[in-house]
C-alpha cells in the first residue's frame, strides 16, 4: 500500500490526466440566436412572448393570435380562410406546422413546441424582410426573392447610393456613417464583379439609404428600440431603411448602451438584400435573420458568397481559398482555446497535490 498523498498517487494522477484529457468543446455549442438575453434588450411587444414558452399543440393561451401575427409577418403562416380574417388563439395543427417551419429556417432542434430555446430566437431583434413565403425562393441555405431579381447594368456593374438628405441620425457623423456603409459595400465588391460608388443625387441613386421611425409610408412600420432593426428592398428597388428609434453604434466600444445595435453589422446583411439574397439559414452567416444587442457579424461567410455569386458571378479577384483560409483559421483558434483551457486546467489540479505533498 502507498500513502494517498505520496509519489506513486502524484504520479497516477498526472498520468490520467495526460491520457485521458478533458473533453474539449466548439465555441459555439448554443447558435447566436437563441443566447438568452436579459428583458432589457427585448422589443416591449414581443417581450410578452414570455408567457407561450412550453406551449404545444392543443394548448389556449389568450393573446397567442399575437404571436402568430408575428410568424404571418415573417412568411411562416397565413390566416385559414374558415377563421373570417383573424387568428384565433389555439396551437393548432396549422400553427404547430409553422413552429416547425421556423426552427427548420433558423436552424433550432425542430419539436413544435414554444420551447425556450424558440421563443428566445422569437423575441431576438432582427431584420424585417420575410424569411419565406411566396416570394422567397430557398436553396438549401441561401435564399433568394422570387424570380431571383438582381441588377442589370452590364458588366463591369457599377451602383450608386446615396444617403437622405432629410432622413438621418444625429449622434453619428456623416463621415463616420460613411466610412461604415462604404466598408460594408466593399465586402460585396470583393467578392463579385460589382463597384459602389456614393453621389450626392439621393433621388438618382440606384440605393436609398435612410433613417425612419414608425410608419414611414412602405407598408413596413418600425416598431421602436429592437424588435425590426431595418430592412431593404429586392432588385432594382433599392430603397434602405433603418429604424431610426435603435441606438446605433460603429464601435461598441464606446457606446455603453444594452441595446446598442451594430451598425456596419446591419449595413452588411441589407446591402445582401439589396443585391437579390433572402434569409439564410445558417447561424453565422450574414445574412441570417437576427443580430443580438452589442454583437457583431460582419464577415461575410461562405454561404453568403456561394448565394450572391450565383446571382453575379465571381469577382475575377477573388479565391475561394482566402475566405476558406480565414474561416480555418477562426477554428484552429477555436480549438486552440480549447486546448489551452484544457492544460490551464491540468497544471492546476497537479498543482494541487504538489501542495498536498509538500504539506
Amino acid at each position: 500500500m502507498f500513502p494517498l498523498f505520496g509519489y506513486y498517487s502524484f504520479l497516477f494522477f498526472f498520468l490520467v490526466l495526460c491520457c485521458f484529457p478533458l473533453p474539449c468543446f466548439p465555441a459555439r455549442i448554443i447558435p447566436e440566436q437563441i443566447t438568452v438575453i436579459t428583458t432589457d434588450t427585448r422589443n416591449a411587444t414581443w417581450h410578452n412572448f414570455t408567457r407561450f414558452k412550453d406551449a404545444e399543440k392543443g394548448s389556449h393561451i389568450s393573446g397567442m393570435s399575437e404571436l402568430k401575427k408575428y410568424f404571418q409577418r415573417f412568411g411562416y403562416l397565413s390566416i385559414p380562410d374558415n377563421q373570417n380574417g383573424n387568428f384565433t388563439d389555439v396551437f393548432d395543427t396549422q400553427f404547430e406546422s409553422a413552429v416547425m417551419l421556423y426552427q427548420q429556417k433558423l436552424g433550432l432542434p425542430v419539436t413544435g413546441k414554444l420551447d425556450s430555446g424558440t421563443i428566445s430566437a422569437i423575441m431576438s431583434p432582427r431584420c424585417g424582410v420575410s424569411d419565406t413565403g411566396p416570394r422567397i425562393h430557398s436553396t438549401k441555405h441561401f435564399a433568394y426573392f422570387y424570380g431571383r431579381p438582381r441588377w442589370e447594368r452590364g458588366s463591369p456593374m457599377t451602383l450608386t447610393y446615396a444617403f437622405s438628405p432629410s432622413n438621418m441620425i444625429d449622434y453619428i457623423s456623416l463621415s463616420e456613417i460613411r466610412t461604415v456603409f462604404e466598408r460594408a459595400f466593399s465586402r460585396w465588391a470583393l467578392v463579385i464583379p460589382v463597384n459602389f460608388a456614393e453621389i450626392e443625387d439621393y433621388e438618382s441613386a440606384n440605393i436609398k439609404i435612410g433613417f425612419f421611425r414608425g410608419d414611414h409610408g412602405d407598408g413596413e412600420p418600425f416598431d421602436g428600440v429592437l424588435g425590426v432593426l431595418a430592412h431593404a428592398f429586392s432588385p432594382e428597388n433599392g430603397r434602405f431603411h433603418l429604424d431610426e428609434a435603435e441606438t446605433w453604434a460603429v464601435d461598441l466600444e464606446k457606446v455603453k448602451s444594452k441595446v446598442a445595435v451594430d451598425l456596419e453589422s446591419v449595413a452588411t446583411h441589407e446591402i445582401g438584400h439589396v443585391l437579390g439574397l433572402a434569409h439564410s439559414s445558417v447561424t453565422e452567416a450574414v445574412m441570417y435573420p437576427s443580430l443580438r444587442p452589442r454583437s457583431r457579424k460582419v464577415d461575410l461567410k461562405l454561404d453568403d458568397v456561394e448565394g450572391v455569386q450565383a446571382l453575379y458571378g465571381s469577382n475575377p479577384n477573388f479565391k475561394f481559398s482566402s475566405l476558406l483560409e480565414s474561416e480555418n483559421s477562426s477554428n484552429k483558434g477555436n480549438v486552440l482555446n480549447c486546448r489551452s483551457s484544457k492544460w490551464t486546467f491540468s497544471l492546476a489540479v497537479v498543482s494541487f497535490f504538489l501542495l498536498l505533498m509538500i504539506t
